[in-house]
Protein backbone atom coordinates (compact mmCIF):
# COMPACT_ATOMS: atom_id res chain seq x y z
CA UNK A 1 0.00 0.00 0.00
CA UNK A 2 1.36 3.38 -0.85
CA UNK A 3 1.48 6.21 1.62
CA UNK A 4 1.00 9.95 1.60
CA UNK A 5 -0.41 11.64 -1.48
CA UNK A 6 0.43 8.65 -3.68
CA UNK A 7 -2.38 6.46 -2.32
CA UNK A 8 -4.16 4.46 -5.00
CA UNK A 9 -7.63 3.20 -3.96
CA UNK A 10 -7.40 0.52 -6.67
CA UNK A 11 -4.61 -1.05 -4.64
CA UNK A 12 -7.13 -2.07 -1.96
CA UNK A 13 -9.24 -3.77 -4.63
CA UNK A 14 -6.18 -5.63 -5.87
CA UNK A 15 -5.27 -6.60 -2.30
CA UNK A 16 -8.83 -7.81 -1.61
CA UNK A 17 -8.76 -10.05 -4.69
CA UNK A 18 -5.21 -11.38 -4.29
CA UNK A 19 -5.04 -15.14 -3.68
CA UNK A 20 -2.35 -17.18 -2.01
CA UNK A 21 -0.41 -18.92 -4.82
CA UNK A 22 0.97 -21.89 -2.82
CA UNK A 23 0.90 -23.92 0.36
CA UNK A 24 -1.83 -24.88 2.78
CA UNK A 25 -3.96 -21.87 1.82
CA UNK A 26 -3.38 -21.98 -1.95
CA UNK A 27 -6.31 -20.34 -3.73
CA UNK A 28 -7.58 -18.52 -0.62
CA UNK A 29 -8.05 -14.78 -0.69
CA UNK A 30 -5.39 -13.30 1.59
CA UNK A 31 -8.11 -11.76 3.75
CA UNK A 32 -9.52 -15.24 4.48
CA UNK A 33 -6.24 -16.70 5.71
CA UNK A 34 -6.15 -17.03 9.53
CA UNK A 35 -4.16 -14.55 11.57
CA UNK A 36 -1.86 -17.25 13.00
CA UNK A 37 -0.49 -17.85 9.49
CA UNK A 38 0.57 -14.20 9.24
CA UNK A 39 2.08 -14.33 12.73
CA UNK A 40 4.14 -17.34 11.65
CA UNK A 41 5.32 -15.55 8.51
CA UNK A 42 6.13 -12.42 10.48
CA UNK A 43 8.51 -14.49 12.61
CA UNK A 44 9.92 -16.49 9.70
CA UNK A 45 10.03 -13.64 7.20
CA UNK A 46 7.48 -12.79 4.56
CA UNK A 47 8.21 -13.96 1.00
CA UNK A 48 10.12 -11.58 -1.24
CA UNK A 49 8.35 -9.48 -3.84
CA UNK A 50 4.73 -8.56 -4.36
CA UNK A 51 3.29 -11.50 -2.40
CA UNK A 52 5.33 -10.61 0.66
CA UNK A 53 4.26 -6.96 0.48
CA UNK A 54 0.61 -7.97 0.10
CA UNK A 55 0.87 -10.35 3.04
CA UNK A 56 2.45 -7.67 5.24
CA UNK A 57 -0.32 -5.27 4.34
CA UNK A 58 -3.00 -7.86 5.04
CA UNK A 59 -1.37 -8.67 8.36
CA UNK A 60 -1.74 -5.00 9.37
CA UNK A 61 -5.35 -4.95 8.19
CA UNK A 62 -6.17 -8.07 10.22
CA UNK A 63 -4.35 -6.80 13.32
CA UNK A 64 -6.46 -3.63 13.15
CA UNK A 65 -9.72 -5.52 12.61
CA UNK A 66 -10.41 -4.07 9.16
CA UNK A 67 -11.02 -7.35 7.29
CA UNK A 68 -14.70 -6.59 6.66
CA UNK A 69 -13.78 -3.50 4.62
CA UNK A 70 -11.48 -5.61 2.45
CA UNK A 71 -14.02 -8.45 2.08
CA UNK A 72 -16.54 -5.98 0.62
CA UNK A 73 -14.07 -5.32 -2.22
CA UNK A 74 -13.85 -8.95 -3.38
CA UNK A 75 -15.30 -9.32 -6.89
Amino acid sequence: MTTGNNFDPNHLIELANYKMPFGKYKGYYLVNIPEYYYVWYKRKGFPAGKLGRMMQEMDEIIINGLEDIIRKLIK
